[in-house]
């Protein structure tokens, strides 16, 4: 099973993929998101957002600043005001 991330811009649709695991810069802390979670809303500090492809994998990370996080049916949006990279 894999969990649906997506993560966007006001410009644009960064990216759209199936992933092991997220672990997003909450405003309250760091949080990690797997398949089947809960559905949560967040502001995300700037920071980097750590993409698990895989289990076991390396993470990737992708630095953003500002913006809202949600999780639902759908899996894992990452709303950014801006994405470096």
């Amino acid at each position: 099973m894999a969990l649906h991330f997506e993560l966007v811009t006001p410009s644009s649709l960064v990216r759209s993929e199936d992933v092991h695991m997220v672990v997003v810069p909450g405003s309250e802390g760091e949080f990690g998101v797997l398949e089947g979670h809960a559905p949560f809303m967040s502001t995300i500090r700037d920071g980097a957002v750590q993409v698990w492809k895989t289990e076991g994998a390396e993470p990737e990370s992708i630095e953003v600043r500002g913006g809202f996080a949600e999780v639902g049916e759908n899996g894992l949006t990452v709303l950014a005001e801006h994405v470096d990279g």
